[in-house]
């Protein structure tokens, strides 16, 4: 097959990927088939099947998906206390200072007990709340944005920090595990505490006869292991969809400016966001570089759905829809990308 087919199919691939889960309801109801279906499609394309990237598919969602199914069973085992520490809580410093400081706390924290973690933290706590469905999906995707810039902060946190640890380690940027929070903390931190508030904006108690995301419920042992599943379904596509664009970004984007590299990552709404770090990201790029590109990536990946771990579990958790999820999600994203953006071409040097 041709490079001009090659790059025209993986673009159609990509068109799919992004429009059909808004408008087909079949797509947006099996989001984790289709991603699979369209990572397959993408590695045909490219012509990229291996034993190795098959193995990577198979073996890279494992620590994600038993993290999920563990951390599922501990809660099962502690949710009926973790409803009083959150009642107490509340009663204490009032809903929103609540939901501001367990957002707050677990964006930060996700830099140290990883991004998994938090995001399942999260959706227990929200299935707790008593407010309506709309306020609980904004809650949950400004804390998603707090989680996912707070996670790239050192190299536990996800897999995109550790691959640019890992590939920076070297001379000249020398990177060691406090590279990330010199390098970006200085922009994450207001990122977090921005989404925190968000979030807080959001918490009010639902009116008589509305109901939240999910039943106040345990889950049973099916729960838990039907969500793990759909984890790991989700994240071996988003390595096959990764792998098989992977032509695509090296060809376009290797070549871009800064400030067009930037803009042209709003394709982590929908990609592996370490996949693309791990494509673009050099040592011989400059700090400037580096900042414009990870932000980027940070920003754009609390977008959509598939854009990074902790939405894929909360909202695989919680039943919040790709539509549900844009709608709460991309304007706070356009608005993130720009303000950085500026802020960024002015103070970045």
């Amino acid at each position: 097959m041709s490079d001009y087919l090659i790059i025209a199919g993986l673009a159609v691939v990509m068109a799919m990927t992004l429009v059909l889960p808004f408008s087909v309801k079949r797509v947006e109801e099996d989001l984790e088939a289709f991603l699979f279906a369209m990572g397959l499609a993408a590695v045909s394309i490219s012509g990229l099947w291996s034993l190795h990237l098959i193995k990577e598919a198979l073996e890279e969602p494992l620590a994600i998906t038993a993290a999920v199914a563990c951390v599922g069973w501990l809660f099962r085992a502690v949710r009926p206390h973790l409803k009083g520490w959150l009642g107490a809580m509340t009663a204490k410093l009032g809903l929103k200072w609540t939901i501001f400081t367990i957002v707050f706390a677990l964006g930060i924290g996700s830099s140290l007990f990883t991004a998994v973690i938090s995001a399942i933290m999260l959706a227990e706590i929200i299935s707790l709340l008593k407010m309506e469905r709309e306020h609980e999906i904004k809650i949950t995707v400004f804390a998603c944005y707090a989680i996912g810039l707070g996670a790239a902060l050192t190299p536990l946190g996800e897999p995109l920090s550790t691959i640019v640890v890992a590939k920076l380690r070297g001379m000249p940027h020398q990177a060691d595990f406090f590279y990330l929070i010199k390098q970006v903390g200085f922009w994450i931190l207001p990122g977090v505490i921005v989404s925190a508030a968000m979030a807080a904006r959001f918490a009010v108690p639902a009116r008589p006869g509305q109901h939240g995301l999910r039943r106040d419920r345990h889950d049973t042992p099916k729960d838990i292991l039907v969500r793990a599943g759909k984890v790991y379904l989700f994240v071996m596509a988003l390595i096959f969809l990764g792998a098989g664009i992977a032509p695509l970004a090296e060809r376009f984007m290797a070549q871009m400016p800064t400030w067009a590299l930037y803009w042209a990552n709003s394709v982590s709404a929908v990609l592996d966001n370490a996949t693309l770090a791990a494509a673009e990201i050099t040592p011989a790029m400059t700090d400037r570089q580096i900042t414009f590109i990870l932000m980027g990536l940070l920003i754009s990946g609390g977008m959509l759905i598939p854009g990074n771990i902790p939405n894929i579990i909360s909202a695989a958790k919680l039943g919040i829809k790709s539509r549900e999820w844009a709608r709460a999600a991309l304007p706070y994203g356009a608005v993130g990308m720009t303000v950085y953006f500026l802020l960024m071409t002015i103070l970045v040097k």
